[in-house]
This record gives structure tokens, sequence and C-alpha cells, in this order.
């Protein structure tokens, strides 16, 4: 397996020294015989190149058979400037990266404090409200007057079929349920069609119990009972803000793996920033990104029907959460340890 390394901004260099780690340690332990390529994203590539993301870099991209990217540090690029644009955007368009997937769960020797629980949001990736990936042209938040905005909205049919068979393949996996979050009665025309879309869709999966239920009551219910959902596809923004919520109920954002999936291609990312303030201090959790490469390595198996890459992904997820429970994790969530150390935890527990 060919992996391209895109460290990023801020502590993304630090935690993804620390990924790396663990990818070269569960390689050698299951024989996946991983490949890692680094080149440059973000500000760095624009000292050295005058542009944030070298062009040519997604023909290279698309010859491997995934990446991983550290955080970037989009705010600080030049609103409106063709060299700085933000590197997550520039592939999830490129290569069409449909389908977020954010896992969260409660991990021993941290508190669960609304019960244990394990869940993953499959986010829609490609359209919503979102302004910069909705139209072909030109952006969707109009400034009329001075006084009025226009946000448009692009809800389509074929996106709405593929992020719902994401779902329903993913819960054939996990424990065959489904939960399709919306907002149809306000919005009774995109999410209308998001809805109809889910329907159709769980005919192919007879054995898997879909449920509606309205965005807002969805953040009284993941709160009250989170152990009731297993697997909940939503469209953008819901599903932005929605995984955002279940990561920190985990214990920590820092703990929220993200995986940007395509049908040829997937980006391993850290769910969180880039954390300017605590780069070069040793003392970032490296515990996403990790988490983010283990969904690659399990993406790359389900895809070219090789299991060792699966058995790998999930030895990496088992590691985290033994490593965590013993206390061998960065300060955030209770632990003891550095970045680099945090990672070689992990790493030592798959070389065992």
């Amino acid at each position: 397996m060919k992996i391209i390394v895109l460290p990023g901004d801020g502590i993304g260099p630090e935690i993804t020294e620390a990924t790396t780690g663990v990818l070269r340690a569960a390689s050698e332990a299951f024989q996946l015989g991983i490949e890692m390529e680094h080149d440059v994203v973000g500000l760095e590539s624009f000292r050295l190149h005058g542009t944030t993301v070298k062009p040519e870099l997604l023909d290279r991209v698309k010859a491997a058979d995934g990446f991983v990217m550290g955080p970037t540090s989009t705010l600080d690029y030049k609103k409106g400037d063709a060299k700085q644009v933000g590197p997550s955007a520039f592939f999830r368009k490129g290569l069409d990266l449909f389908a977020n997937i954010r896992p969260a769960r409660t991990y021993a020797g941290m508190p669960a404090r609304l019960g244990q629980f394990d869940l993953v949001v499959v986010r829609e990736n490609t359209e919503g409200f979102y302004a910069d990936r909705n139209m072909e042209a030109g952006n969707a938040e109009i400034l009329v007057t001075p006084d009025v905005v226009v946000s448009l909205r692009k809800i389509t049919r074929p996106a709405c079929l593929r992020i719902a068979r994401s779902a329903f393949e993913l819960a054939g996996r996990r424990r065959n349920k489904v939960t399709a979050v919306h907002k149809a009665n306000v919005l009774s025309v995109g999410d209308g069609m998001f809805l109809a879309c889910c329907r159709e869709v769980q005919k192919d999966f007879p054995e898997i119990e879909l449920e509606e239920i309205i965005v807002d009551a969805m953040m009284a219910h993941v709160v009250r009972n989170p152990a009731r959902f297993d697997v909940i596809v939503t469209t953008n923004m819901f599903g932005d803000i929605l995984s955002d919520l279940t990561a920190e109920m985990s214990g920590s954002l820092g703990l929220g793996g993200s995986l940007n999936a395509g049908a040829e291609t997937a980006m391993a990312q850290a769910a969180h920033g880039s954390a300017p303030d605590i780069a070069g201090q040793g003392i970032a959790n490296p515990a996403s990104l990790i988490l983010s490469a283990a969904l690659l390595l399990s993406w790359h198996g389900r895809r070219k029907g090789e299991p060792r890459y699966v058995e790998a992904g999930t030895a990496i997820e088992q590691a985290m959460a033994d490593a965590i429970a013993a206390g061998e994790c960065t300060r955030d969530i209770g632990g003891k340890l550095g970045t680099a150390a945090a990672g070689a935890a992990v790493a030592a527990r798959l070389k065992r």
C-alpha cells in the first residue's frame, strides 16, 4: 500500500510523525508493505512553492492508495488568493471525497459521563449549505445589499443515494441500525429528498433498521442516550455539527477519527484544527490522526479485498483503546505522555 503523507500546519507535523510511527509498526506486524512518501501542503508549501497546494500533488495522490493529512491553518490563509486554497477543500473537490466517516466511542480509563457508547456519523461531504462546495463557479453565499445575505443550499439525489448506501453498508458490518437525521419538517423539499433516498436504499438492506429523527430532537436524544445509536447518516452541515458533538461526548475532540472517502481514494484527516498555540511543545494529542489512519487501512482492505489491512486497522484502534486504559496517552485525556511518547505507546502495543 502506498500512502502520501502531508503533515500540514501547527501541530500537524508532530501528530503526523507519531501517526507514521504507528503505521510502520502496523505494517511490520501485519506484513502490509506500506510505503510512505512525504510532501507538503499549507504554510510550508506556500513558503517553499508559493502555493498552499501544488497542483501536481492531486495526480500524485490519485496514483497512491490513500493519503494522510495533518490539520492546516486555513484561517491564516489570505481569502480570495488562488495560491492560498484550503488543502482539505482542494482534495475533497478534486477527488470527490463524498463520505466523511466520523466514529465516536467511549474508552475505558476515561469518564463516561453519558454512559458507554459506540457510534459512527456518516456525513455527506460535497454539497449542502457550505458555500465552497455547491457551485461549479462562483460562491453560493451572496451579498445582495450591504444588509442582505442569501445562502444557497444544494441537495442532489445522486449524492443522497450514495451517502445513504455508505451508511447502510457500514451498518451491515456493525449493529444493523441506521438513523437518518434531517429537518424535513421545514426543509421539506431538500431533506424530503434525502429521506426518500434513505428509504429507497434501505430496500436493498431489509435486515437493517432505519429510523428518522429531526436534527434538533437528535441533539437531545444523542446526549440523553447515545448507546441507542449505531450509524447516523445526515447531510453536510448537520453532520459537521453532530460529529463534533459526538467526538466531544467520547471525552475529547482529540479522540475523533475522520476519514474522507471517495470511490477511488480516501484521506485520513484529524477531526480537530492545527492548534498553533501549542505547536512545537510536544503536548498535542495524536489520537485523532492515528485513529483516522486506522480507518484508512480498513477502507483500503475492504476495497481491495485484503483482510489483513482491515485487521491492522482494527488492531490500531484496539491498541489505542488499551493505551488510553493504561494511561499511556497525552494529558488532555488523562495521561502524562507527550505527543511522540503517546504515539510510541500505541506502536509498541502493535509490535507486541
